[in-house]
């Protein structure tokens, strides 16, 4: 017999309960944390109405942009738009989403159809993400802005710094080009400041330098990831982050 998302969230107070104390917020609406944990195929085959978390899930969405957006705003003052529109994608997409969703077990608390069921929907990155997108939808229409910040900064800013520093390693030699050049219309320089170990097992020491002034230096295991982690440190310096 099909039932209706409130009849639903009665059946499974227990559950959400958890749910919520993994969150760290009460829903005064639990309708809503129900709905965000109602795959469609669950709904097409066992919801009144066929109500899912897809809309919800396209509230969250928008949502965590602006929530993250702001967090990092605040929290990175130095960093160009450019390096902030990075660092927030990789915090946005579904591989990462769906890796916070695996930090509260929210797989285990997902509403699937049969077949999605069986084919281990419950772990999959596309479904994880989504249904934390809705997730974050949910506390949005039941408690506003400033609950989903405090939801975001709790659970993402253990991460961002790590995140953070990933993305200035990456690439640190072009965006660090970029950025003196369009500030002083000059690029850096590199040069080799130690070599060290075996012929097996060298270790590169390299200096980032601007107009004779080193601004740091790094040592890897090749020159090139030495001149990456000497820039990526020059961007931290630069950035003040």
């Amino acid at each position: 017999m099909a039932l209706d998302i409130a009849s639903l969230a009665r059946q499974n107070k227990a559950t959400l309960a958890e749910l919520e104390s993994s969150l760290g917020y009460r829903f005064t609406d639990l309708r809503l944390l129900q709905r965000a944990l109602v795959h469609a195929s669950y709904a097409f085959e066992q919801v009144q109405g066929g109500e899912d978390n897809e809309k919800l899930e396209f509230v969250g969405d928008a949502v965590l942009d602006l929530v993250i957006g702001h967090l990092l705003f605040n929290r990175y003052e130095k960093m160009r738009e450019g390096e902030l529109t990075r660092l927030r994608a990789s915090l946005v997409n579904e591989q990462f989403l769906a890796r916070m969703a695996r930090e509260i077990e929210l797989g285990r608390y997902l509403e699937l159809g049969r077949g999605e069921d069986a084919s281990q929907g419950r772990a999959k990155p596309s479904i994880l993400s989504c249904a934390y997108e809705a997730l974050i939808g949910a506390v949005f229409v039941d408690g506003g802005y400033q609950a989903v910040a405090d939801l975001v900064e709790g659970f993402f800013l253990p991460v961002i710094d790590g995140k953070m520093q990933g993305l200035l390693i990456a690439d640190a030699k072009s965006r660090l080009q970029e950025i003196l050049q369009e500030k002083h219309n000059e690029a850096p320089t590199y040069r080799m400041e130690g070599e060290d170990g075996p012929a097996h097992l060298k270790v590169f020491t390299i200096a980032v330098c601007f107009r004779e002034q080193v601004l740091a230096t790094g040592t890897a295991g090749s020159k090139k990831e030495a001149e990456q982690r000497a820039a990526a440190t020059a961007l931290q310096n630069l950035l003040g982050v």
